[in-house]
């Protein structure tokens, strides 16, 4: 069964606080591609692992850790290197002859139906990293582009949802308050139209400096961040429910760092469990020591994978000129798309890009 874009991105956000509901999505989600199932796993720089596999990889998985075969796998290290804003496949990562002799395939994946795969490594703010893989039986062949564009345009919703999920430990929270303290970063349930509903300890300490409860809305104090709060709020009541997500970077002051905003639309049951709320609003205070790149911002802001190279090259001090003629495009091309990551990030001016991606946070602000 083949289900639409924006059923998936519905899906999507109910798995995000229903962690029962990810096995079955990945499953689906594969199948929408011709696979035969998905995982989803997040590990931190201290090694902690968690992991959801969908029902038919269920003990094919299983076996792939017990008897060592994950220890041996090549794909997550060759995926982490190549440091692709996006899906990648095999061939993205290995050559033929490298997978010919590669044991995990000619052993293990060979006699398990597998063999192809798309993959995509999502590092986070909170310094985790999320991986998301949807499998494919050999036979069948290598995902096609046009398959991988698809992904990408999931891409941003299954971060969100994923790191909401990470952070409730992939457990399902039983009522609006546990998860709200379960979540372990500033979060509230926002009503119709903005509302602030409930929110725990953390995002109460952000009001009034950072965050208003206006009588109508909530609302930001950064006028600029509060454009995009703004924009994406009348997106969530609209029937348009692909883009509804956002993530709003807000700009260090003395008194707090940089943090970035996360609007996650409620769907399906999560909608039920938050007392029929609009949108679950999460803070995610970004670490000076995992500042985030280009990959990092190509899944929080929705950025394309061209967006996202522009965004490396701007970081990595390399002149418009420079990067049209490393990406093959023209000056306008790149000015046109540095236009577009300012505007989906919310910052003003390159300065501010150049200063969040190289390790010292936006600029602050006077007030």
């Amino acid at each position: 069964m083949f289900f639409s874009n924006l059923e998936i991105v519905d899906r999507v956000y109910e798995a995000s606080v229903i962690a029962e509901k990810w096995p079955q999505l990945l499953m689906d989600l594969s199948g929408n591609f011709h696979g035969n199932g998905g995982v989803l796993f997040a590990f931190t720089p201290h090694g902690t692992q968690k992991w959801i596999v969908s029902p038919d990889l269920q003990s094919n998985y299983e076996e792939f850790i017990r008897d060592g075969w994950a220890d041996i796998n090549q794909r997550p290290a060759r995926l982490a290197k190549l440091g692709h804003p996006g899906f990648a496949t095999d061939l993205d990562v290995f050559t033929f002859e490298e997978i010919e002799n590669d044991r995990v395939y000619s052993e293990f994946y060979s006699s398990h139906d597998m063999g192809w795969a798309a993959g995509t490594m999502i590092p986070v703010p909170s310094g985790e990293t999320l991986v998301f893989s949807f499998e494919r039986a050999f036979r069948k062949g290598p995902f096609e582009d046009h398959e991988v564009m698809a992904l990408d345009a999931l891409r941003p919703h299954l971060a969100r949802a994923a790191l909401l999920s990470s952070r409730l430990e992939f457990e399902r929270a039983q009522a609006m308050t546990a998860v709200l303290v379960a979540v372990g970063l500033p979060a509230a349930v926002l009503r119709w139209k903005g509302k602030l509903y409930a929110a725990n300890p953390q995002f109460e300490e952000l009001i009034p400096d950072l965050v208003g409860d206006g009588r109508n809305r909530v609302f930001l104090t950064e006028p600029s961040a509060d454009a995009l709060l703004t924009d994406a709020l009348e997106r969530l009541t609209s029937k348009n429910v692909a883009g509804q997500s956002r993530s709003i970077p807000i700009p260090a002051r003395d008194n707090h760092s940089t943090m970035i905003f996360h609007v996650l639309p409620l769907r399906r049951q999560a909608y039920d469990i938050f007392s029929q709320g609009l949108a679950l609003l999460i803070v995610t205070p970004v670490d000076r020591k995992a500042v985030p790149t280009a990959e990092v911002l190509q899944g929080l802001f929705d950025l394309t994978p061209a967006e996202a190279r522009v965004a490396r090259g701007i970081a990595e001090a390399q002149s418009i000129d420079a990067i049209a003629l490393a990406n093959g495009v023209s000056r306008e091309t790149i000015r046109t798309q540095l236009a577009a990551v300012l505007g989906k990030t919310g910052l003003n001016r390159q300065a501010q890009l150049v200063a969040l991606l190289s390790g010292s946070g936006l600029p602050r602000i006077d007030g």
